[in-house]
């Protein structure tokens, strides 16, 4: 068994040549088509659907190995899967044996990738252990206990990564493999900034702040910054607070990538426009009180020329209002939706560093929120909430006044 040589095969437009269709010869002959190969399935009987370029439904004959490059047993008769080897080995075919590990003279082991890592396991013939333990490191790969950084150069490219509303618990599983994959990581305040302690020490890391009451990268040198250090041949993670397209300007950096020619990717993240009112205990819709809710950027305060925002039509109507980046707006904004109608005491909710140790929430009513907020001096990152649902609920995760 230690005498073993492991290796990948390129099979593509190869002829392989399947002897058997049960469940096993189906299996391995979809593995083989989907790795490129010319399948040829040779069978008595055809007792499962396979994926071939040839099905002949007839008994094996050993001229259907000519011009073969490889060969598998894969029949339940012992003597049909050892007629196959030994007409594999007389054309000096490598032929892999279902039935008998140590009358092969190949194996296809136990494999899956992984973010383009090739794992496969043999385990001296016991199918079950190869299989246990490529699971293992399967596992270990996509949930990052096991680092597989880039260490040779390749084409660069660019992953936008959603971290989340702060807790590092909160980031996706994609998002934590890319973040460990990166040469280059590109951050923001709001990011989980906490998880920066475990890339290795060779990581570029680069605040480009985004606070808006400080100092910050201005748009266009981010852009420039992710762009130029991929050029380089750098994995750089552009990594984001909440979802990089939820007002989060992701797509500007996507469209400078593509305009530069550079790969990018995008994976998601949990927003905190509905994540601070879950953490919060508070239901954005809930039955037989709101049945929808909209989203609402509150940077650019109403009136003002810049802003998009139908402030009359939201005053008007009664779906739960999250409304994002507005603490310094929360007096134009409250009275812009009193004067177009919702009723001054409508609930209202303010969660301030969602998901963090440092979590609270400060309920009123619409006709005080700016005053409260200020009494309770919120400062951003804040998520206000407003709508009949913005009420204290017993037992609510986070909830207190």
């Amino acid at each position: 068994m230690g005498r073993r040589l492991p290796l990948f095969l390129d099979v593509r437009d190869r002829r392989v040549v399947v002897v058997g269709a049960g469940a096993v010869g189906a299996r391995r002959s979809a593995r083989l088509r989907a790795a490129g190969a010319y399948v040829v399935v040779v069978a008595t009987e055809i007792r499962e659907a396979v994926d071939a370029h040839e099905v002949h439904e007839r008994p094996f004959a050993p001229a259907d190995l000519d011009g073969a490059w490889l060969a598998l047993a894969c029949t339940d008769v012992a003597d049909v899967n050892a007629a196959v080897a030994a007409a594999a080995h007389e054309r000096r075919i490598w032929c892999v044996r279902a039935d008998d590990a140590d009358a092969s003279d190949a194996w296809l082991p136990a494999a899956v990738n992984v973010d383009g890592i090739d794992v496969a396991v043999t385990a001296g013939g016991d199918p079950r252990r190869a299989t246990t333990i490529r699971d293992r490191i399967a596992r270990a790969l996509r949930d990052g206990s096991l680092r597989a950084r880039r260490t040779r150069p390749s084409e660069g490219r660019v992953v936008l990564v959603g971290g989340g509303p702060g807790d590092p618990g909160l980031l996706t599983l994609r998002g934590y493999r890319e973040l460990l994959a990166a040469d280059v990581v590109v951050v923001d305040r709001l990011a989980p900034t906490a998880l920066l302690d475990e890339l290795d020490d060779d990581v570029e890391v680069v605040d480009v702040g985004k606070d808006p009451r400080g100092e910050a990268a201005s748009q266009d040198a981010i852009n420039a910054l992710v762009v130029e250090r991929a050029r380089a041949g750098k994995v750089v993670v552009r990594l984001k607070g909440g979802d990089p397209f939820v007002l989060g300007r992701g797509t500007e950096e996507v469209a400078a990538c593509l305009a530069a020619g550079v790969p990018v990717d995008v994976v998601p993240g949990v927003t905190s426009a509905t994540a601070a009112a879950t953490l919060a205990g508070v239901p954005l819709t809930e039955r037989g009180t709101a049945q929808e809710f909209t989203v609402v950027s509150g940077h650019v305060p109403p009136g003002d020329p810049r802003s998009t925002v139908d402030w009359q039509r939201l005053g008007a109507g009664d779906a739960t209002l999250v409304l994002m980046m507005a603490v310094a707006n929360l007096g134009p904004i409250a009275a812009a939706l009193l004067a177009a109608g919702r009723p001054a005491a409508t609930p209202a909710a303010i969660v301030e560093n969602a998901s963090l140790v440092s979590q609270r929430v400060v309920y009123s009513t619409l006709a005080a929120l700016a005053q409260d907020a200020e009494r309770e001096r919120i400062v951003p990152p804040a998520v206000v909430i407003v709508g009949a649902v913005a009420t204290p609920r017993t037992g609510a995760a986070g909830a207190r006044s």
